[in-house]
Parts: C-alpha cells; sequence; structure tokens
C-alpha cells in the first residue's frame, strides 16, 4: 500500500478489485451484525478539533510542520493545508464532569501548542475559515507534504477532469477557478463522535440529521471566504465545491456530491455503507491484506479496511464510522457540521447542545423524523448555513397535528430544543452545573442574535467604516478575533 501511495498511480484492474474487495467488506459488517458482534452499550464520545496557524499580522502561516516538531504531541497531527493543525482528544464517557473536563483538557493542550507556535511566529486560532486566506494561499505548493493528502488531490483533479470552478452567492459573490482540492484545507471544523450500538445507530443518525440546521444556525463562523462575505457558515458550502469531483454535465444529472447531506431517513447503518457503494466510485483503490469472511470464521475481527477507507473519501455532514478498539468492533455516528471556534467554552456548549438534543430526539416516541419530510430537513440545513443565527427553520407543529411550521432558529432553540437538549444531558447523567453552563451559553446566543458569524461581520463592516480599505478590515479584524478567542469568554459577550 506504501509503495502505491507514494507512486498515486493505480492500474486497470485496481477499481475492479477495490469493488470486489468492498463488497466482501460490506457482506463482512452484515455478518457482525447478524451475528451481535459489537461492542455494549456505552456512552462513549470523542473530538477532533481542526486549528488555523496565523500570525500577528492576522495572516496564515504555512509552517504546520515546524509547529508539530516544536509540539511533539501525538495528540497533535498535521492536516491539508501547511496552515493547519488537527487535535485529537481521547475518547470520554459521557456522564458527570465530562464537559468540564473536556473544556480543561482542551484549554491545556490548545495553551500549549499556542505558546509553542509562538516560538516561530505563529499562533493557533479556532475559526470556520480564515477570513484573511486567499486564492494564492491555497495552491498545491501549500498541501501539506503527505502522501495521502496529495493522492488524494490527483486523484479528485483526475476524476473531475479540469479545474473546479468554485461559486457561492451570498451577501457578496465569489467566483473561484482551483488547480488543486487546497480551498478545502481553508474549511476547519469541529467533529464530534458518539458510539452507538447497532439496533440504536439509526434513531441516532436521524436525530443528528434533523438536529444539524439547528447546530449550524447557533454555531456558524465562517462568513468570509477568500475576502467575500458569503454565507453564515460559508465553509459548507466551500468544502462541498472544493471536493466535488463532478463536472458540469455530470451535475446536471443529478449525480451526487461526495459532500453530502443525504436524502433519506434511514433504516439501519447498512444503509449507508451500501450507498456509499451505489454510488460513489472509488478515489483511492488500495486494498488491504484482509479476507473479511475469514477473519470471522477464525473468531477476530476484520478491520474492513476497504469499506474503512471509501468512507472517509464521502463527506457526509453525519457520517457512519466504524473502528476496532480492544479488538471488539464498534459504530459511531460522527457529527462534521459545526466549525472551528471561537472559544474552547464556545466548542464545549456546541458539544453540550449537540449530545444533549440528539439523546433525547432519539428518544422519543413520535420521532420527528416521522413527522419532517427530509427534504425539509436538508433545506433547512441550507438556510441555516446561508443565515446563521437569522434563520428560519421547518418544524413539526406542537399545536397542528401532521404539520411543519416556519419558525426563527432562535425561538425554536429557546422555545423547545433547548429544553431537549437539557433533558438529554439529564439523561446521559451530566453534572447539572455543566449542563447549565453550557447550555445558557447557547441560550444567550439565541436571546442576544450573536454568535462567531454575526460578530466577524460586524467588526469587519465597523473596520471599513472606519475608513480601511477591505484587505485591512480584514486583517483587523482578524487580529481582535484572536485577542479575543484568548479571553476564553464566550462569543456572545464579545464587545460589538
Amino acid at each position: 500500500m506504501g509503495e502505491k501511495v507514494a507512486a498515486g498511480r493505480f492500474d486497470l484492474a485496481d477499481r475492479q478489485r477495490y469493488r470486489q474487495r468492498l463488497r466482501q467488506c460490506l457482506a463482512g459488517l452484515e455478518r457482525l451484525l447478524e451475528e451481535n458482534r459489537f461492542d455494549r452499550p456505552r456512552p462513549m464520545m470523542g473530538v477532533e478539533l481542526e486549528l488555523n496557524l496565523v500570525g500577528v499580522d492576522g495572516f496564515p502561516r504555512m509552517l504546520n510542520h515546524e509547529v508539530l516538531e516544536r509540539i511533539a504531541s501525538p495528540d497533535f497531527q498535521t492536516e491539508l493545508g501547511q496552515f493547519n493543525l488537527e487535535v485529537n482528544i481521547a475518547p470520554h464517557r459521557l456522564s458527570a464532569r465530562v464537559l468540564d473536563q473536556l473544556a480543561e483538557e482542551l484549554r491545556t493542550g490548545l495553551g500549549y501548542a499556542d505558546r509553542k507556535a509562538r516560538e516561530i511566529a505563529a499562533g493557533i486560532v479556532m475559526i470556520g475559515i480564515l477570513p484573511t486566506l486567499t486564492a494564492d494561499d491555497l495552491v498545491t505548493a501549500n498541501l501539506s507534504d503527505v502522501d495521502r493528502y496529495l493522492l488524494l488531490n490527483d486523484q479528485i483533479m483526475s476524476a473531475r477532469g479540469e479545474e473546479i470552478a468554485v461559486e457561492i452567492q451570498g451577501v457578496e459573490r465569489l467566483t473561484y477557478l482551483a488547480e488543486s482540492i487546497a480551498a478545502e484545507a481553508a474549511c476547519t471544523s469541529v467533529q464530534l463522535h458518539l458510539q452507538v450500538t447497532p439496533n440504536r445507530f439509526a434513531d441516532v443518525w436521524n436525530a443528528a440529521q434533523a438536529a444539524s440546521a439547528a447546530q449550524v444556525a447557533v454555531g456558524a463562523n465562517s462568513p468570509f471566504a477568500f475576502g467575500r462575505e458569503l454565507w453564515r457558515e460559508s465553509r459548507t458550502e466551500l468544502f462541498l465545491q472544493a471536493t466535488d469531483t463532478r463536472s458540469p454535465e455530470l451535475q446536471a444529472q443529478g449525480v451526487r456530491p461526495r459532500t453530502w447531506f443525504g436524502e433519506r431517513w434511514i433504516d439501519g447503518v447498512r444503509d449507508l455503507f451500501e450507498e456509499n457503494l451505489t454510488y460513489f466510485p472509488a478515489l483511492l483503490p488500495l486494498c488491504g491484506e484482509q479476507d473479511p469472511q475469514q477473519v470471522i470464521d477464525d473468531g477476530g475481527t476484520p478491520d474492513l479496511y476497504e469499506l474503512v477507507l471509501h468512507n472517509g473519501t464521502i463527506y457526509r455532514w453525519n457520517r457512519p464510522v466504524y473502528g476496532i478498539v480492544d479488538g471488539v468492533p464498534h459504530l459511531r455516528v460522527e457529527n462534521r457540521v459545526l466549525p472551528a471556534g471561537p472559544t474552547v467554552t464556545d466548542v464545549i456548549a456546541n458539544a453540550a447542545f449537540y449530545y444533549g438534543l440528539v439523546r433525547t430526539l432519539a428518544d422519543e416516541q413520535r420521532p420527528v423524523w416521522g413527522r419532517l419530510p427530509f427534504d425539509d430537513a436538508a433545506t433547512n440545513f441550507e438556510q441555516a448555513c446561508r443565515h446563521g443565527i437569522d434563520a428560519e427553520l421547518l418544524w413539526p407543529s406542537r399545536r397542528r397535528l401532521g404539520g411543519v411550521v416556519r419558525v426563527p432558529a432562535v425561538r425554536l432553540v429557546r422555545e423547545e430544543l433547548l429544553p431537549m437538549a437539557a433533558a438529554g444531558l439529564d439523561a446521559w447523567g451530566i453534572d447539572a452545573a455543566d449542563r447549565d453552563r453550557y447550555l445558557g451559553v447557547i441560550e444567550e446566543r439565541c436571546r442576544r442574535r450573536v454568535n462567531g458569524a454575526s460578530w466577524q461581520a460586524q467588526a469587519f463592516h465597523r473596520e471599513l467604516r472606519s475608513g480601511q480599505g477591505r484587505e485591512a478590515a480584514l486583517a483587523a479584524m482578524t487580529r481582535r478575533y484572536c485577542e479575543l478567542t484568548r479571553t476564553e469568554e464566550p462569543v456572545h459577550t464579545w464587545p460589538a
């Protein structure tokens, strides 16, 4: 495998062989499900956080290799761009004081990493898209020098067969021709993992899909891309277009993009892996060594290498994950909708809202996905990305049986979803003080109608009104953002 990754070349038979191995993996997954081989119910959660490197001038620094050498911790890894890092927090049991524990671990780890980065005139910042990034920063030469990133870039561009035309119409209009997937590196996020049993997977995944729009509405933090003010959460649309293997003709035919919300509620985890095989050609047709059926026959746990690799090249906003710990397989829902930042407090508040809300939605006797058409959930997600805290969402009416009503996101969250999230955190056994502290952050964002995106936009326009040019205004806003993130005061309290 290493030789093929380094070479970045595949022969004509590779994709056929890989397709066959994917089918074998899917059959292995089905057998594991039938034989109840998955881990017992355990409320385990995990967090991955993508970061940007920025100089004191507010502009990106292409120094991730040097910074990682100084950090010297396996918790920190490269990401796609040389101005990116990723930090992984070890899995925790979702109970008691875990929210405060996570907050302390993140503050300690990020504080240390930021100090090491500052030794070489860089700093670490959590933000959905760094506002000062330009097209000149997002070129192939600024991809991290890691074989898997370079190979993925080659395969996506080869599959597309032409430049990627990024076009986003928001407050302003962005048009941009890309010769690589480097624009994807602009999009930094928080990924929230939740381990679930197979019989609970569909309920949790459906609940996460239904909750996604509310998450984005209150958590949006990406209003700028390439110096243009676009959607309040521009990251989602930029990521979709930057990873799009479809030519305009295939888009016109309705071929599905690899960055995907989905098109239906599901009945089980197999539905998602089957869709992966049915709809998406292999990008990295690399075959492992195992025969899944033989491994199971021998009493072992197959790694399902091809299935896992293929799944990693399909960017669902809520993605299924197959993993193995201590020889025992498990399933996770990976929630990918949230941008990074602004502060650790904001990140943990977003996590508290998600884990609590998903628990209650998944437990409901009359689940929301039986009352909300999937197309409405997809529309909600787009509207939340476009308008952020000012979005209006479709939601089943509590007063009109069988009806769906349009309601401001802030009202929906405050009146209906926050109480659900609180009940869900209680069901997980989260400490009441932590529950109230972090859900209180979400409530105050809604009350004041302020999140990271609205603060960035307001601060940028204030700089423009003071007489600054666009580039200078973006840089000044970014520098102020970086200063305020280090105070650890949540974004709704930041001075306007």
